[in-house]
């Protein structure tokens, strides 16, 4: 147990220091674990009340992030292949095409970044619909407490596997902020600013979890049906 406050202590001294290269140190020690379930249910239970007194957010926040996100890997995409066809097609060589139809050396390996912040933010919007670990055919021929012990099932098991992501992840994340890793064709955007989208999403995901248990265990007592039918696609 002195191990594990240690740990916290080295971790909460290297964040106050900034030192990216001592937080990564740090976040290998085992406090990481104890600090890394506690960050994530108190950021997923802060989230869900944001959520609740800001609606706007709660309906729309992750779905912008993932249009945004697909809507600029599409442009970058769109204008690479502009700048790579286009001026052959019109005759000029190198050194008489215009700089902005220069092909820019970020343009194939931004996208995979963005990717990255669009696949995980969608990921606790899909939960929010429940189109992930729903099995509703199967659950709705269970009894009531059957199916409710399900959804905690659930509960719990995105919980453990956010736990995961949101420590190794976080380390991912310190590791490539104290290596300096820069987004490649770039000279100052860092990796580690869209890396870390990976256990951010999760502790909005916890949030998601926390808001459907919330609301199975509301209809549970009063009687209203427990599972409803998903749709993927679809809004709740």
């Amino acid at each position: 147990m002195g191990d594990i406050f240690n740990g916290i202590g080295e971790i909460l001294a290297a964040f106050a220091d900034g030192d990216s290269w001592m937080i990564s140190e740090a976040l290998d020690a085992s406090g990481a674990w104890a600090l890394g379930l506690a960050i994530l249910l108190v950021g997923g239970f802060i989230v869900m009340m944001i959520y609740r007194f800001v609606p706007f957010l709660e309906r729309h926040l992750e779905g912008y992030v993932m249009v945004i996100s697909y809507l600029t890997i599409g442009g970058i995409i769109f204008f690479g292949v502009i700048q790579r066809f286009v001026p052959g097609m019109l005759g000029l060589d190198f050194s008489n095409t215009p700089e902005w139809l220069r092909p820019w050396p970020w343009t194939t390996t931004l996208p995979p970044f963005l990717f990255l912040v669009m696949t995980w933010v969608g990921c606790s919007y899909n939960v929010k619909l429940r189109t992930h670990l729903a099995f509703s055919e199967f659950r709705t021929n269970l009894p009531r407490f059957g199916q409710m012990f399900m959804l905690t099932v659930d509960a719990v098991l995105w919980i453990g596997f956010s736990w995961v992501v949101i420590v190794t992840g976080s380390r991912i994340v310190a590791n490539a902020a104290s290596n300096f890793q820069l987004v490649p064709g770039m000279n100052d955007v860092m990796q580690w600013w869209f890396i870390l989208a990976v256990p951010a999403s999760f502790i909005f995901l916890v949030a998601r979890v926390m808001e459907n248990w919330l609301e199975d265990a509301r209809n549970f007592r009063s009687g209203d049906d427990i599972i409803k039918q998903a749709v993927i696609g679809g809004d709740t």
